[in-house]
């Protein structure tokens, strides 16, 4: 049966994000969404989320247990972190499929909703890694309430360890991208791409798409695996996760014109350093099997995994402090994706830049305030709740989190450690004002009624609450 295109099936999975991007832009923007607070969700690794036609987020992911497929949904992004998580399979009792389950997916393919994951027999030893790919599929409209039952297995070339297939649509053409090892190439796993024919088949020979070379592709593990795909400015943007799933774990980019064959290898452009990776300064560690969404307001966002501390004892692969995280992802200048750092745990960063002159954003280089436009982690700062009652915030550059602004005595506003003291917790706080209908806000000073963060001769500083300097936009 050919395996046809549906304008349902196409826009509703994750694929939009490949092929639609402007469909999935129009959906409607949510400006009261709460804002989502990493992690997002504790213990869940290898997250994929994506926000469904019906207006739902829904997440899945790996758990610590890895024996069974979960699914959650959400209206907003943050209230993931809240819902009810349905189990919509188990590992069997015997045979392949009763191991570990790894890396689900789910996709809706015209009209019917499909989980992709990996699995290995039980049975211990390193029969448990003869890691093959799955599908599981829903027999009701409702993936959360819909009886689900095993497909079957995706028919690779090669009857070889393979995992972390994604699926997307371009140019009217369903893909597969996926991981595998490849007989004859002494890697633990390389990235392929093959237009499909049914769910769990192709119509050609899949291409090779990159295989770990680099050094930062091959520490503890030759690895190239978890795909993702982003359609953004004319080009097709594939990541991957690259080396140990330790602090070592980081996520590489192949990039491709949009109107380049897909299954010619030499269409694909590797980045030749991670684009993320771990980052000391906000804590998190081993950054990496993404996926991508877009947020209430259409804005894209980056999927991960995480964890919060370096030091693991055992396997990595068992150790259950993987968190989903999320945080918004940026365009450079000539619209590649700036993926900055993992922005740690919090509220997700704002960036803010000059009303009055919208080439400077407030900014840091390291314990000095600037205004200007340097690397995007030196623009994103943390607003968390102040001490002097509901309507006051505090300030703080996500890479320096124990630092927050602070207003002085003399007009000055600089980034201070919290001391704890009473001063210090009176000239941290400051109340954001926000401008109905302009998209302007202030931040007023507590410390000095009728004073603002504002630019002074292009240095940040206070100025009057009503100086056209005082007034920024949130990106």
């Amino acid at each position: 049966m050919p395996f046809a295109l549906s304008r349902r099936g196409f826009i509703s999975s994750a694929a939009a994000l490949s092929a639609a991007p402007a469909a999935v832009r129009a959906a409607k923007a949510d400006a009261a969404a709460p804002v989502p607070v990493n992690p997002l969700v504790k213990n869940r690794a290898d997250a994929q989320i994506f926000r469904h036609e019906d207006g739902y987020y829904y997440m899945t992911g790996s758990v610590p247990e890895y024996d069974r497929l979960v699914l959650r949904r959400s209206k907003t992004i943050a209230g993931l972190a809240t819902a009810k998580e349905a189990v919509l399979w188990r590992h069997e009792a015997s045979g392949p499929r009763s191991g570990f389950l790894w890396a689900p997916e789910l996709h809706q393919i015209d009209g019917v909703w499909y989980m992709y994951f990996a699995a290995g027999p039980s049975g211990g030893g390193d029969d448990v890694f003869r890691i093959r790919t799955y599908a599981v599929v829903c027999d009701g409209a409702d993936p959360m309430t819909g009886k689900w039952r095993v497909l079957g297995e995706l028919q690779t070339p090669w009857d070889s360890f393979n995992l972390d297939s994604t699926i997307f649509v371009h140019k009217g053409v369903r893909y597969m991208a996926w991981a595998q090892r490849e007989p004859g190439i002494e890697t633990n796993s390389n990235l392929y791409i093959a237009p499909m024919k049914t769910p769990l088949t192709f119509s050609a020979q899949p291409a090779r798409l990159t295989v770990p070379t680099l050094d930062w592709e091959v520490r503890g593990y030759k690895v190239a695996e978890a795909p993702a795909i982003l359609h953004r400015n004319g080009r097709l943007f594939m990541t991957y996760s690259a080396s140990a799933t330790d602090a070592r774990y980081c996520l590489g980019l192949l990039t491709a014109d949009e109107n380049a064959d897909l299954m010619d290898a030499k269409s694909w452009t590797k980045s030749k350093q991670p684009v993320f990776v771990t980052n000391a300064q906000t804590s998190v560690y081993g950054p990496g099997h993404n996926s991508f969404t877009v947020d209430e307001q259409g804005r894209d966002i980056l999927v991960y995994h995480g964890r919060d501390y370096e030091e693991i004892k055992g396997d990595p692969l068992f150790n259950p402090d993987r968190h989903t995280r999320v945080q918004r992802l940026y365009y450079a200048a000539d619209g590649t994706p700036d993926f900055g750092v993992p922005v740690g745990n919090g509220p997700l960063p704002e960036r803010f830049v000059s009303a009055a002159n919208p080439a400077a954003l407030l900014a840091h280089d390291g314990a000095r305030l600037v205004s200007g436009n340097p690397s995007l982690a030196q623009t994103q700062f943390r607003q968390t709740k102040g001490r002097a009652g509901k309507d006051s915030v505090m300030l703080s550059p996500i890479l320096m989190p124990d630092h927050y602004l602070v207003a002085g005595n003399d007009g000055t506003v600089t980034l201070q450690p919290d001391s704890k003291s009473a001063d210090f917790s009176l000239h941290s706080q400051f109340v954001r004002l926000e401008e109905k209908g302009q998209g302007l806000l202030r931040f007023a000073a507590v410390a000095a009624p009728g004073k603002a963060i504002g630019m002074v001769d292009g240095q940040i500083g206070l100025v009057g609450s009503r100086d056209s300097s005082a007034y920024w936009r949130a990106d």
